[in-house]
């Protein structure tokens, strides 16, 4: 997810293998947005939560909070989390000491637990995947612009945004249309589809210096893709960090449903790792493969602490959460009760205060989440497994009165579906 906002993430981890996007699609429109008041001690496992990391990434958000407008909406797309002014003061008062985190939470705000249908206890559960930030290895940097320049190393190459990339607000020409977009290239003075994975692998983009650096792994490359953000090793040692800049604007497919569609793999067999697994085993049929997902993303080079998730902020990980947008605002803490990410682990459920700071394309749903682990192979690991079913908690400024249409109620309407209209 990280900044494929990351501007939308495409399609994560968690559908990677299935490309589960589209059949939720009947599930969302029918899902409203709910909340239900609780106390903290009913939060399973919220006393054993060390918040030693939480009140630093939810700094990050109040620092971006604090900017904004005291009397305007904070999250003007479901407006129940009241105005900017309820959680200015909320951030102004948390505590630097890490000791003090849970008398902060219980004193500035209110739990609620997230449903998406009062009528249907089921609906207070939803799935949780993960994602994470991959490490690369670089051949060597990219080619300076002059004629002097050496020839390009073998590899495989991370693109910035090409200067002919242009993506079209459609809501500027019909109302109707508001929200969204298309993006392509202007060729013979007619907008058309940018080029494909398929074309860019091929070398649509080559001799163009958009190049930002080269890597070893095209699989490695791939994933970086899927992921948005990621770190690359240097042949020096050094470390660069790359992330989101823009996507060709074509739809995402998963590869793993081309495997089981191909018969590859069976539906049970498929994950993060089964489907690195095949690719490496058969780079024959590699490239044909990913070239099936014609979503091809361009990079820009990051500096400071962290990938920036789509809220603008560095991401901390097992803290930082990538939310559905339209459901829950950046910046907002979320307690989860949530199944492991890995079922052979020794604890079976991961509660933990989290912090939304970003989204992606295949987080959709009220009780939906994506799961930040951090970089490197264990984080891998857990992402590539996390299909987490579970039940999780939005924490709101105790001033904040949540509006009717939102409260949960046993006697709701089971027709009123809240904001989700």
């Amino acid at each position: 997810m990280i900044k494929q906002s990351v501007t939308s993430l495409a399609c994560l981890l968690g559908i990677l293998a299935l490309g589960s996007c589209k059949a939720d699609k009947k599930q969302e429109a029918a899902e409203g947005f709910f909340l239900k008041p609780a106390a903290f001690d009913a939060l399973p496992g919220w006393r054993a939560d060390d918040m030693a990391d939480v009140l630093p990434a939810l700094s990050r958000s109040c620092a971006r909070i604090a900017k904004r407008a005291p009397e305007d909406a904070f999250f003007n797309a479901m407006p129940y989390a009241g105005m900017n002014a309820n959680w200015q003061k909320a951030c102004a008062a948390m505590p630097a000491e890490p000791q003090l985190a849970h008398a902060y939470f219980e004193a500035y705000f209110t739990p609620y637990e997230i449903w998406a249908d009062v009528k249907n206890p089921a609906s207070r559960e939803g799935l949780f995947t993960g994602y994470y930030e991959p490490m690369l290895t670089a051949v060597g940097p990219a080619p300076a612009e002059n004629t002097e320049t050496p020839p390009a190393p073998q590899g495989i190459p991370l693109y910035l945004k090409p200067d002919d990339l242009v993506t079209v607000d459609l809501g500027a020409f019909k109302p109707e249309l508001k929200g969204q977009n298309i993006t392509g290239r202007v060729a013979g003075g007619k907008l058309v589809p940018y080029y494909t994975r398929a074309e860019i692998e091929q070398g649509a983009l080559g001799g163009r210096a958009f190049e930002i650096l080269y890597v070893t792994d095209p699989v490695d490359a791939f994933f970086l893709h899927i992921q948005g953000s990621g770190q690359v090793v240097m042949p020096d040692g050094s470390i660069k960090r790359v992330g989101y800049a823009a996507q060709n604007g074509h739809k995402y497919v998963a590869i793993g449903k081309e495997l089981i569609d191909a018969g590859y793999m069976k539906k049970e067999e498929v994950s993060m790792q089964s489907i690195r697994v095949w690719l490496e085993a058969h780079p024959d049929k590699a490239q044909d493969l990913m070239n099936k997902n014609p979503s091809y993303i361009f990079f820009r080079p990051l500096d400071g602490d962290g990938p920036l998730g789509a809220e603008g902020v560095a991401l901390t990980p097992r803290r930082s959460l990538a939310v559905d947008r339209r459901k829950i605002p950046y910046g907002a803490p979320v307690f989860l009760d949530i199944s492991a990410s890995d079922p052979a682990a020794d604890d079976t459920r991961i509660t933990r205060l989290m912090v939304a700071q970003d989204t992606g394309g295949a987080i959709r749903g009220t009780v939906r989440g994506d799961f930040f682990w951090g970089a490197g192979e264990k984080a891998a690991h857990n992402a590539g497994l996390m299909k987490s079913r579970g039940h999780a908690w939005i924490l709101l400024p105790r001033s904040v009165t949540v509006p009717p249409d939102v409260l949960w109620r046993a006697d709701k309407n089971a027709a009123s579906r809240g904001y989700n209209k």
